[in-house]
């Protein structure tokens, strides 16, 4: 039958080592890295990554534009490509008229559903190329959960690695003062001379 004796490296006791000691130390600070300081890590990189990635937005939405235009034409050269939500898209020649400027003609990427003669809207940046639309509210979100969960998950990882090596190094010194105690014990034991 088993018995365990809860807290025993932090009571005295002559069995007590050093090593054991500072494992029982290390698993309380691997208790409050993982219980405080994930949340913490993943708390400041979300932040970050929010205020980045609103940037990102901003800087986007101005300059950027929608266009309402008809699609004229597939190309056939172009391979169906898979867009930011998952949809398939490929290039086509759309058409639109811009006030000032008359009929205006282009390549941009449209859903994969559409037939020519059918209206969508295209972006396009300041030098006229065509560009997926700007990130909205939920991308930011997105990237915010995501990397906030990435560095919380990174920061536990490399904790426990952390605590994986001290045990090892614990259990390696442990063995070997066992060894030395077996070395000074086992002549008396056996009978033999050392």
């Amino acid at each position: 039958m088993r018995t365990r004796v809860r807290g025993w490296r932090w009571r005295r006791s002559p069995l007590r080592r050093r090593s054991d000691v500072v494992e029982a130390w290390t698993v309380l600070v691997v208790a409050v890295l993982i219980l405080v300081g994930a949340p913490v890590v993943g708390a400041a990189a979300a932040w970050w990554a929010h205020g980045e990635a609103r940037s990102v937005s901003a800087e986007q939405q101005a300059e950027r534009h929608r266009v309402r235009a008809e699609v004229v034409g597939r190309n056939g050269d172009s391979l169906p490509s898979v867009q930011a939500d998952g949809q398939h898209a490929y290039r086509a020649t759309v058409r639109w008229n811009e006030p000032g400027e008359g009929t205006r003609t282009a390549t941009a990427r449209v859903p994969g559903s559409t037939r020519p003669g059918e209206v969508v809207d295209v972006w396009f940046d300041s030098r006229g190329r065509s560009v997926p639309p700007p990130v909205d509210g939920t991308g930011v979100w997105q990237h915010t959960l995501t990397m906030g969960t990435c560095a919380a998950v990174g920061e536990v990882l490399v904790v426990l690695f952390g605590h994986s090596v001290v045990r090892r190094v614990a259990m390696r010194r442990r063995l070997a003062e066992w060894e030395r105690e077996w070395a000074r014990t086992e002549p008396e034991w056996t009978r033999r001379d050392a």
